[in-house]
């Protein structure tokens, strides 16, 4: 997972007072023209026989270990755009993405099927502060489905969790164990009606999401995407990114390292040869590449080294000592 730059500040002024519209448009409409028998075979399922709550959480399983997170579009120049089509296309291909394409691809999928999905636009943090003022940054998409009588927060978008859909209780704390992991959804108590998904902190990275109520249309995250997948200075263009989250462990690998949390702790070591990325791409996270050719997997792994070495050197770099 990767906690995004913060976005400029006109995206706040998009939530707070967002266009009929753009609410109208937050409820995912379904896709006719979509390979729902592709993406279906992707995930190894079998579509509902009614859109209900059992067969949702099995599609999020599915999804969080066999489409995968991952920005190496961003990492080859390829451009994407945030239409659901296109990504459904690239996972049925073979390869991920990352929030806008996923969670836009699955609510897609998800709509066609007859599930109620709306999409809203939500700020991922790491350690450190939340803004105080109910104030937001677009830098994620997240769904919320109403089904069999529940609403739930759905979210394939966050690399490595949650593995399953979460309740969401009005004014309620929902506690989600998923083994071996342990997610929360409350109340965003600065935003009426908003929620904040609290990550198990065994797994690092990321530690919360502030998710609006408002429905928002595929639009309120335009200018997000567009300077997270090419801005010089966004963490999705500096370092290559690729996670999943399976039944029994959360498996991430950034740049050449690679790490796994499950119940026994925390793994992790360095990728040392090309070969070896290209066989731990496919082998953990099924993506073969067959899209990428030689010359492009030969700029990719340069990329990629070029990028770790700058990492050491971040890390190896004396702390300056705090003023005063």
């Amino acid at each position: 997972m990767v906690t995004a730059p913060r976005e400029p500040a006109a995206c706040v002024s998009l939530l707070c007072s967002c266009p009929v519209s753009a609410i109208s448009a937050g409820h995912v409409r379904p896709d006719s023209s979509a390979d729902v028998a592709g993406y279906l075979a992707r995930l190894g399922l079998e579509p509902p026989q009614r859109p209900d709550a059992p067969w949702l959480a099995a599609a999020h399983r599915a999804h969080m270990a066999r489409i995968p997170y991952e920005n190496l579009e961003i990492q080859t120049g390829r451009a994407t755009t945030l239409d659901p089509g296109e990504s459904i296309a690239r996972i049925v291909r073979g390869r991920g993405g990352y929030c806008f394409h996923l969670n836009g691809a699955f609510g897609t999928l998800l709509a066609t099927l007859g599930y109620r999905v709306t999409r809203h636009a939500a700020q991922v943090f790491g350690p450190g502060a939340e803004p105080p003022d109910g104030s937001l940054t677009v830098d994620h998409q997240a769904l919320t489905v109403f089904c069999d009588g529940v609403r739930y927060y759905v979210d394939c978008g966050l690399g490595d969790a949650p593995l399953e859909p979460i309740p969401l209780e009005p004014g309620r704390v929902r506690r989600s164990v998923q083994p071996p992991f342990t997610y929360r959804v409350e109340p965003w108590a600065a935003r009426p009606g908003g929620w904040r998904f609290v990550h198990d902190p065994k797994c690092g990275g990321l530690t919360s999401v502030l998710i609006a109520p408002e429905p928002v249309g595929q639009a309120a995250f335009a200018a997000a995407h567009q300077r997270l997948s090419g801005a010089p200075d966004s963490g999705f263009v500096r370092r290559a990114v690729v996670a999943r989250r399976t039944d029994t462990a959360s498996e991430v690998l950034r740049g050449r390292v690679f790490t796994r949390v499950d119940a026994d702790g925390e793994t992790r070591r360095v990728v040392e040869t090309r070969a070896e990325w290209y066989e731990l791409l496919a082998g953990v996270f099924g993506l073969h590449l067959s899209d990428v050719d030689e010359a492009e997997r030969a700029r990719l792994w340069a990329r990629v080294s070029a990028a770790h070495e700058v990492w050491l050197a971040d890390q190896a770099a004396p702390v300056e000592p705090a003023a005063g």
